[in-house]
This record gives C-alpha cells, sequence and structure tokens, in this order.
C-alpha cells in the first residue's frame, strides 16, 4: 500500500513535470519563430548583401537566416493574397531583404531595439522591421505563464512531500511493536534501521519506476491524440524528469522512515498502545 501511494503521488508530480516541459518548450518555439525583416536599399552591391548576411549570420542573437530576393518576394506577396502584378513588375520594385529568427534567451523589447539599432547602422540598409507590438504582448504573458507554473509547480512539490511523509508514517504506524521489541532485546539503532531503510530505498525505487511508466505511457497517449506535440518532445528532458521522480522517490521515503524508527525507538512502550 505504500508502494501505491508513493507511485500515486510521483505520478501527479510527474504530469506536472511534463505540462511544465511542454510549456516552457512550447514558449520557446514561439519566441524563436518572431522574424526581423532587414530591408535593403535599392540596387545595394552583392558584396554589401552579404557582409550584413555574414555579420548576422555570426551574431549570438540568430538562430536561422534567409535572404529574400525579388522573385521570392514576388512569390510571397501573391501567397499571401496580394494582387499578380506580373505585367507591371518592370514599373514595381519589391525591397530585397536579409530575413532571420533570434534565440528565444533575444526575443524581449528592449534586446531587439538594441539589435535594431546597430543593423540599421549599416550603410545598405533601408529599414528594420519586427512586430513590436506582438513582441511586447508575448513577453508579459509568457512572463505570467512561467509565474503560474513555478508556483503551481511549488505547490504540487510541498503537497508531494507531505503526501509521501504522511504514507510513510502510517506504513511504519504497524512496525511500532516489532522496533521496539528489537531494541528491548538488545538491538542496536542501526541493526534496526538498516532493513527498514534498505527496503524504503527499494520501494522508493519501485514506486519511482511505475510512476515514470504511467507519465511515459500518458505522453504516447497524448501525442498520439495531438500529433502536434511530438514537435515538442525532447528525450533528455524527459530522462531528466524520470530522474528526478527517482531521487524525489528514493530520498523522501528513506527521510520518513529513518525518522519514524527513530520516533518509535524513543518512545516508551506503554506511548506506543
Amino acid at each position: 500500500m505504500s508502494i501505491l501511494g508513493v507511485t500515486l503521488v510521483l505520478f501527479l508530480l510527474g504530469l506536472v513535470g511534463w505540462i511544465t516541459i511542454n510549456s516552457q518548450k512550447l514558449i520557446q518555439y514561439f519566441k524563436e519563430s518572431v522574424e526581423v525583416q532587414v530591408f535593403l536599399k535599392p540596387n545595394v552591391a552583392d558584396t554589401s548583401r552579404q557582409n550584413l548576411q555574414n555579420y548576422i549570420t555570426s551574431q549570438p542573437y540568430t538562430k536561422k537566416v534567409k535572404y529574400t530576393d525579388i522573385e521570392t518576394a514576388k512569390k510571397e506577396w501573391i501567397k499571401s493574397g496580394g494582387e499578380d502584378f506580373t505585367e507591371f513588375l518592370d514599373n514595381v520594385l519589391l525591397p530585397t531583404s536579409i530575413d532571420f529568427t533570434l534565440r528565444a534567451d533575444y526575443v524581449d523589447s528592449a534586446r531587439l531595439a538594441s539589435i535594431k539599432q546597430v543593423i540599421a547602422s549599416f550603410p545598405a540598409v533601408d529599414e528594420v522591421k519586427y512586430p513590436t507590438a506582438v513582441v511586447g504582448n508575448m513577453q508579459r504573458n509568457f512572463n505570467l505563464i512561467s509565474l503560474v507554473l513555478a508556483g503551481v509547480a511549488i505547490l504540487i512539490a510541498v503537497l508531494v512531500i507531505i503526501l509521501i511523509d504522511n504514507t510513510i508514517r502510517l506504513a511504519m504506524f504497524s512496525n511500532r511493536f516489532l522496533i521496539k521489541t528489537m531494541q528491548m532485546v538488545g538491538a542496536t539503532r542501526w541493526f534496526i534501521t538498516k532493513p527498514l531503510n534498505i527496503r524504503a530505498i527499494i520501494n522508493g525505487a519501485i514506486s519511482a519506476v511505475i510512476a515514470s511508466a504511467l507519465v511515459y505511457a500518458v505522453v504516447v497517449v497524448t501525442q498520439n491524440f495531438l500529433p502536434d506535440l511530438k514537435a515538442l518532445h525532447d528525450n533528455s528532458l524527459l530522462m531528466m524528469l524520470f530522474l528526478a521522480l527517482l531521487i524525489i522517490g528514493v530520498t523522501i521515503t528513506l527521510f520518513s522512515t529513518y525518522r519514524s524508527a527513530l520516533k518509535y525507538l524513543r518512545m516508551k512502550l506503554d506511548e506506543l498502545y
């Protein structure tokens, strides 16, 4: 029963951990989808354009870079619903641009304004644009979401510790007379607590393994129903979550078992009834 109780609590903690991981990955995905457009002046030399593109590519904030020439700009214009003006192409010039996305850590209003100022100083640059309103709203909303998730995760972690501790204390309550009897016949504290501690480690590990298997089953089933979640799947983070469940399960179970054993060793026989 103690294994079952600890397993259910660790399973709950694992689900919260998985939701938190996916939320952070989703936030990172949205941040790294923000695109900065660097519009070039007409008739810019290829060497100047290439030097600017190489500079942007070499910066630590750059995730992906692409060059949009006139033909590509025309196709994107038509694809977005614009009128096909092929017959007037000689009279209309679409601006060429270097478009790049940023790494998630650099997607905030202050850093983007600084990046825009530096890139706009290049002679070949006509204008630098990015969705300022979207970035501002994204920053505020994502900060709020991260705080809420952190608060929920901390609350669940505290509840998990309390529930596991109470579960182990109830399980140890049934062994109080055995512990006291061994003490009365001369057994040392180490001799009494050693088998209990070993069993606690084994039970905690079993509970963590079962909980991890249940969490993984939920992940697989959820991804089958929502295939888009597969893009957020990260095996390394999932393995770290399972390792954390193992450490938490073993540590709390061992601590609670040892503390309960010491409690009954200090109590008088009459107090056990």
